[in-house]
């Protein structure tokens, strides 16, 4: 039994006691024992619903923890974040609706692309079929794609590529701030809707909340229709307050797209004093790939005003000239029956001959991904896993630093990024295949989050992306097991206290 599993028994047999003592006395009557006797009874039962919805045995050892040890504070976090149970009602139309929507695309293009398929390798194939079926999306062999590898690059080409739009822009944020670059963003929005460009902007409810209502009002008065996703006016009884739309993109007249680790603000362009310097990485797309970044975007507007625009004019990119790779757009969320980007991730990492590069802020591995790093590292595979060294979420910070013991005993190494706050979202394996998007590498973008990813299959990306990340090597320390392991005490009881919560998180 490891030292996590160790402290998780503690905790349950703390909490076994502190349930027997509140109940007893509770029963002696008045109001305080009243309410201890209700509060009681309310956990136990939400305790059993965890129990009988068949959640990971990890979930539900935490949330059962979480209430016996603070029943007052546990029951509110689990309004808040863990009724799980929704997901499926909620968002089970919007499943069969999408899949619907791709089925019939796949259709209509999927058998151009058959006989280029044949560039990727056997065990290629099977990993691009499986994100077919999973994601429902085509390959596309007519799509270049360009790797933007910080604020200023993203947003410089960002910027250029909207002053172009002719007929339409789409724009879809998790955060969305009202700081120089959301207002230099803003009016081109603003100048395009007043010149009789259709102009969309979908931005999440939650992760936006601090947009300002006059940076809406000025959009919506231009003529541009802004749209918030999952609005939570009573968060305590929202069971869609902990799903949320952490996806980034843009279409600009349907031939153009982007996505990828950077939201709309300040911070991502380096001007935030206290983080520094922020690396991160966006795609740009060009040509037929664009079609499926287009129907994620049109779908999630469906979804939330009900009005449909799957028609030509939308869906008809001008197809990029491209001899060599493939390029596939994934939609993952809780909408969908298979946790999709997760299960094509595993894919990757158990099938890699040579390396698995994986880049990502935030490590809060599933036991299932966790153990298929382990294992390639044990095969004699390269496992590189690069984080920042210093956190913007602490608690995140702390629990992705439980796991490195283990990870760098099976070989596994591990670089902390010290040159500001990394924050790219990449998985490269053999140097041939990538991902690229707003997932990482935690269970929140498994299961719960609206996430997106590109998949690139052998193209010059793939090269940029692996260049990159050894450029990025340069300005990171390696941890190494002995030192690691000689860090202070309190510092371990952080982390595997932190680790605890972190399928919560």
């Amino acid at each position: 039994m490891n030292h996590t599993a160790r402290l998780g028994l503690f905790f349950a047999v703390a909490a076994l006691l502190v349930y027997v003592f509140n109940l007893f006395f509770s029963i002696q009557g008045g109001i305080y024992g009243q309410l201890s006797l209700v509060i009681s009874l309310s956990v136990i039962f939400i305790g059993f619903v965890i129990f009988f919805e068949n959640r990971h045995p990890t979930q539900t050892l935490t949330w059962l923890i979480v209430l016996g040890s603070f029943p007052i504070i546990g029951f509110v976090f689990y309004l808040f974040f863990g009724r799980n149970y929704q997901k499926e009602r909620v968002y089970r139309k919007k499943y069969f609706l999408d899949k619907e929507a791709f089925l019939k695309m796949e259709q209509e293009i999927g058998s151009k692309t058959e006989e280029k398929k044949k560039i990727l390798d056997g065990h290629q194939r099977n990993l691009f079929h499986l994100a077919e079926k999973l994601g429902n999306s085509p390959i596309s062999f007519g799509t270049s794609t360009q790797v933007l590898t910080d604020g200023e690059e993203t947003f410089s080409t960002i910027l250029n590529e909207l002053m172009k739009a002719k007929h339409h822009i789409h724009m879809e944020y998790y955060i969305v701030r009202d700081d120089a670059i959301g207002r230099e963003i803003k009016e081109i929005l603003v100048e395009k809707a007043r010149a009789g460009v259709q102009v969309r902007f979908l931005y999440d409810a939650v992760g936006s909340w601090k947009l300002s209502k006059r940076f809406r009002l000025e959009m919506k008065e231009a003529g541009i229709e802004v749209v918030a996703f999952s609005p939570v006016k009573m968060p305590f009884f929202n069971s869609k307050f902990n799903f949320r739309n952490h996806r980034k993109i843009i279409i600009v007249d349907g031939n153009v797209g982007f996505v990828g680790g950077l939201n709309i603000g300040d911070e991502y362009l380096g001007r935030n004093s206290s983080i520094g310097y922020w690396r991160d990485t966006h795609l740009l797309v060009k040509g037929n790939a664009v079609r499926s970044l287009q129907l994620i975007f049109l779908q999630d507007w469906f979804y939330m005003t009900n009005h449909s625009f799957l028609t030509e004019e939308y869906l008809t990119p001008v197809s990029e000239e491209n001899s060599h790779g493939g390029v596939q757009l994934i939609a993952g969320g809780p909408d969908n029956e298979w946790s999709v980007i997760k299960s094509i991730f595993f894919s990757m990492i158990t099938t890699a001959k040579e390396s698995i590069w994986i880049a990502t802020p935030y490590f809060i591995p599933d036991e299932d991904i966790f153990s298929a790093i382990k294992i390639a590292s044990l095969s004699g595979v390269d496992v590189r896993i690069l984080v920042p060294s210093k956190p913007d979420k602490r608690i995140v910070f702390h629990a992705s630093r439980s796991y490195f013991p283990e990870l760098l005993e099976s070989g596994v190494r591990i670089f902390e990024y010290n040159r500001g706050f990394m924050h790219s979202k990449i998985i490269i394996v053999d140097g041939e295949i990538a991902s690229i998007g707003t997932c990482n590498m935690d269970m929140r973008s498994f299961h719960l989050n609206f996430e997106v990813s590109a998949f690139l299959y052998k193209t010059r990306s793939t090269e940029k992306l692996v260049k990159d990340y050894i450029e990025d090597i340069k300005h990171s320390i390696e941890l190494e097991v002995d030192s690691f392991n000689k860090r202070h005490y309190g510092y371990r009881m952080l982390e595997s206290t932190s680790r605890l919560l972190s399928p919560l998180l």
